[in-house]
């Protein structure tokens, strides 16, 4: 038994609110359950009560005994001072303030339906590849539907704050915030984080004085990225290693370490030599590339502003100095989609934010209608489980569903998880005519009508038996 489950039945009021009284009979009327706190402090915060005849304004706080109050230490920190209610599913014993004041308690170990405990419980331990595996199909389709709208968001959210992260240090300069986001995007994972060093290295104001000459940009780059050391043997190289070297003391530039760049187990098309070569052609056909993005109508605009044709050189090289069979290496639909889903969505996701110009928000959530839904193994299996992704706005929500709530059994706060709660609380038998009593066990069975409904529902010892 977790906590958690104290704070879903709180939260949205499942459990039964018939004639609410504290521990020592005073009524509670629930006007405001408050804000759940997931930082230090009481686990809701703002919550508005009626107690007795006093209306209160304040905090509570929860645990599975009341005792765990002074296990954790609570009576002494002030962060507790302001608790108006102490929420339990079984009082062992009384807690007081400071001042000797009883703090009112609530004891919910007889208003949680038995079934939702059970249903929870399962949910809770199971080794399927998601907890609700067997019941996720007898959800409504609006109720995913929605909460795949909002997973969305959230991930939005959630890549936005790096990038707001890195708008600070760069002073509000929108430009070069995305031109380093991409670098980074350009790095395919293994090579990310050497490519977002080298856009810091290699400023794009700088780039922007040059970008009509795609040689002086691939020797800046190049030499920047530490590629242009060596020896060659190739004229092109040894050409802009002698531009790199005058262009380097003109601007006072520091070139990252080269041994950072991973090659090996790579695709070529996609080492990072291909990669630089395309980024300097992208910058030669506009340095001002979020100002392109944001005048993009649609995914075809967006599809259109990376259709790149690299120098002559690198369609018949993938390193310096070594020869190979003419090719034309461009930028894949799947890489491209993969821009729009790390670094465009987010990037307009927050300048509609920071501008607070919904248009933009909405933008961004409209080009992930219309790219097209990864294929992986979590896709696949979402498919199976009879939820097809439709666009890229699909599956990145089902990924932020699978990696963020499922594999972290986050059932309380999924939306998917409560609607099979709430169909556990409706199916409950204690609420028909004939009660039943649960077990430690977790087992039900018929029990007479003439007992009370007191033994129905497992004290939090019982719990600890069978379910920690």
């Amino acid at each position: 038994m977790k906590e958690e489950l104290l704070h879903y039945v709180w939260r949205l009021k499942r459990f039964d609110l018939s004639h609410l009284q504290t521990t020592d009979g005073q009524p509670v009327d629930i006007l405001k359950s408050g804000e759940l706190n997931r930082d230090g402090g009481p686990d809701f915060l703002h919550a508005q009560l009626r107690i007795g005849s006093t209306f209160w304004a304040g905090n509570v706080e929860m645990h599975l005994r009341s005792s765990d109050w002074l296990q954790h230490q609570h009576s002494g920190d002030p962060a507790y001072d302001n608790v108006i209610l102490h929420v339990v599913l079984e009082e062992d014993v009384p807690i007081f303030r400071k001042s000797g004041e009883r703090i009112p308690c609530l004891e919910l170990r007889r208003r949680i339906y038995p079934e939702v405990f059970k249903t929870y419980h399962r949910m809770l331990h199971n080794e399927h590849w998601i907890a609700c595996q067997h019941q996720f199909h007898e959800v409504e389709k609006i109720v995913k539907r929605l909460w795949l709208d909002r997973l969305m968001v959230e991930r939005l959210e959630k890549r936005s704050v790096r990038i707001a992260e890195c708008l600070k240090a760069n002073r509000k300069d929108w430009e070069q915030t995305f031109y380093q986001t991409l670098a980074w995007n350009f790095g395919v994972k293994v090579n990310a984080d050497a490519f977002e060093q080298l856009a810091r290295a290699m400023p794009l104001k700088i780039l922007a004085k040059h970008r009509d000459n795609l040689f002086q940009l691939e020797a800046l780059l190049f030499g920047q990225a530490g590629m242009l050391e060596p020896d060659f043997q190739d004229e092109y190289p040894q050409k802009l290693q002698k531009e790199y070297r005058f262009l380097k003391q003109k601007y006072k530039l520091d070139p990252i370490n080269p041994d950072q760049w991973k090659f090996l187990r790579m695709r070529p098309a996609n080492f990072p030599t291909i990669r630089i070569a395309q980024l300097a052609m992208l910058i030669h056909q506009s340095s001002h590339l979020f100002s392109k993005v944001l005048a993009a109508d649609n995914l075809k605009e967006i599809e259109n502003m990376f259709e790149l044709k690299i120098s002559s050189y690198w369609q018949t090289h993938y390193l310096f100095d070594r020869e190979s069979s003419p090719k034309r290496k461009s930028l894949g639909s799947s890489t491209i989609h993969s821009f729009v889903l790390n670094t465009i969505a987010p990037f307009l996701f927050l300048f509609g934010k920071e501008r607070d110009e919904l248009r933009f928000r909405e933008k961004a959530l409209t080009l992930l209608e219309e790219t097209p839904a990864e294929e992986n193994a979590i896709i696949h299996q979402w498919t199976e489980l009879g939820l097809k992704a439709e666009s890229a706005l699909d599956s990145q929500a089902l990924l932020q569903l699978k990696n963020n709530y499922c594999d972290k059994k986050r059932c309380l706060e999924c939306a998917v998880g409560c609607a099979i709660l709430k169909r556990a609380e409706e199916a409950d038998p204690t609420q028909s005519e004939e009660p039943w009593i649960v077990y430690s066990s977790g087992r039900c069975r018929r029990r007479s009508a003439a007992r009370s409904r007191d033994s129905m529902v497992p004290t939090s010892s019982q719990l600890e038996e069978s379910w920690l």
